[in-house]
């Protein structure tokens, strides 16, 4: 699936072969405008993402700024370490006209396609509950005014902080499927800016830490025949796919240009064989010998 946040990336998806969305960023709309969009106005959007993938999924990312993404009309704190701060679900679960508005959109459109919506930064069950009585709430109020929705949609959420990680177990029975966000993922383990160049040595997506992260969640989710994707960069480098199909990740989300990429890399090997990989991977102490023995793997499979 790719990772989509404008219209013109429908097109550059099908064109590299998607087989639905993975990752939608609502948050791009939001950006582009120079007030928060209605819900007529985001309706019109998700129809068009959901109709332009042809009854394929979209699983529909709820509102995630803060962090490095802000918008010009919106009033934000100042905040010391915004990464660590006001962000993503944080601020849809404090400012719920803004919130109740999307779900609104997203419900709506939900009859024009295969819509899931996908809950960004979640730490907690408290949250996921607090989603779903605002859903209910919400439904209600599209029942009363005789608007048509989808009464089955799917609700997902992003696995990106070490909290939601160590309790995954109890975070699947309240959801549909997982999808693990490894940028952010990756930030917050290794306490590492992704985007500070003196931390950039520390931002490693084949640490220990993290790799054991990814199969406790794959575990997780494979224990109660839920799906789990892969949405972060992670999913774009080759052999990081091969080791990720052979950890138990069962659907890939990544940027529309590296599909084909990866699905050649992805038909090079058996799952028996990524299996293998993952598992050597994961006996290993350090990333240094993590990098250096994927080195031999794609050596050996020519990637």
């Amino acid at each position: 699936k790719a990772n989509i946040g404008l219209l013109s990336d429908i097109r550059v998806a099908l064109a590299n072969g998607a087989e639905g969305v993975g990752l939608y960023r609502t948050e791009f709309p939001y950006m582009a405008r120079k007030a928060f969009p209605n819900r007529h106005e985001q309706y019109e959007i998700y129809k068009k993402i959901l109709e332009g993938f042809s009854g394929n999924p979209a699983n529909i990312r709820t509102l995630d700024i803060g962090g490095d993404k802000g918008l010009p009309y919106f009033e934000y704190p100042k905040e010391d370490n915004p990464f660590m701060g006001w962000r993503s679900i944080r601020v849809s679960l404090e400012r719920q006209n803004i919130f109740r508005e999307q779900l609104s959109a997203v419900l709506m459109a939900s009859i024009h396609g295969k819509a899931s919506l996908m809950l960004p930064m979640v730490s907690g069950i408290d949250e996921i509950r607090q989603v779903k009585e605002i859903i209910g709430e919400v439904c209600v109020e599209l029942v009363r005014a005789g608007i048509p929705f989808s009464h089955d949609m799917r609700l997902g959420i992003m696995i990106e902080l070490p909290a939601a990680v160590q309790t995954a177990h109890i975070l699947i029975h309240e959801v549909d499927y997982f999808s693990i966000g490894t940028n952010d993922l990756i930030q917050y383990t290794m306490a590492a800016d992704r985007n500070n160049p003196k931390v950039k040595r520390y931002y490693d997506p084949f640490h220990p830490a993290v790799l054991h992260s990814i199969k406790r969640v794959a575990d997780v989710a494979g224990s109660e025949q839920k799906p789990v994707s892969i949405c972060g960069e992670m999913a774009s480098i080759p052999i990081a796919a091969i080791l990720l199909l052979g950890m138990g990740i069962t659907e890939f989300s990544l940027s529309a240009p590296a599909i084909p990429v990866i699905k050649q890399a992805i038909r090079k090997v058996s799952l028996e064989t990524a299996r293998e990989v993952a598992a050597h991977a994961l006996s290993l102490e350090s990333a240094s010998d993590i990098a250096a023995y994927l080195e031999i793997v794609k050596a050996d499979l020519k990637l």
